[in-house]
């Protein structure tokens, strides 16, 4: 299939994409459900105190928090990122969505910058991380990783 003379898995072959993949993915799964569930959900709270007159500062969930670190332990960011936002030409949340609907297993690389973009900006502008999770990108993005890397190496995928 992606087989060299030497018996080893050809650079950007199937095989080698799903063995890239696989465990990276396998990191930020324990997270679908709870991104699924908050989509067009606010997960940010603004606290401040007005006794103090503090300046409001926003509080994150946990769960997003914990999948933001999950996100960090994987090699699927790359702050290269912006490429892949102009080779696609990807402005806006609405072309992300079209681009991780028609996404092959060749596009991995590509839904790595999605992810990348939400992950590295949220670490300097937090809001970016809960609009991630809002407007639906951040699932979007894992689910098709992970459909993908089932249907290709003969998992049971709802692709």
């Amino acid at each position: 299939m992606g087989m060299d003379n030497g018996g080893n898995i050809n650079e950007n072959s199937v095989e080698d994409i799903i063995n890239r993949y696989r465990p990276e993915i396998d990191k930020l799964l324990p997270y679908l459900g709870w991104l699924q569930r908050n989509i067009q959900v606010d997960v940010v709270q603004r606290y401040s105190n007005s006794n103090l007159k503090s300046i409001p500062f926003p509080v994150y969930d946990s769960n997003l928090l914990a999948f933001v670190k999950a996100c960090q332990s994987t090699n699927l960011l790359d702050r290269n990122y912006v490429y892949v936002y102009s080779r696609n030409r990807i402005n806006s949340a609405k072309d992300e969505l079209l681009f991780i609907a028609d996404a092959q297993i060749t596009d991995m690389e590509e839904l790595s910058g999605i992810l990348s973009s939400y992950i590295l900006r949220g670490m300097t502008k937090g809001s970016v991380w809960s609009e991630g999770v809002r407007n639906g990108v951040l699932y979007h993005t894992v689910k098709k990783m992970d459909d993908l890397v089932k249907y290709w190496s003969g998992e049971k995928s709802s692709l």
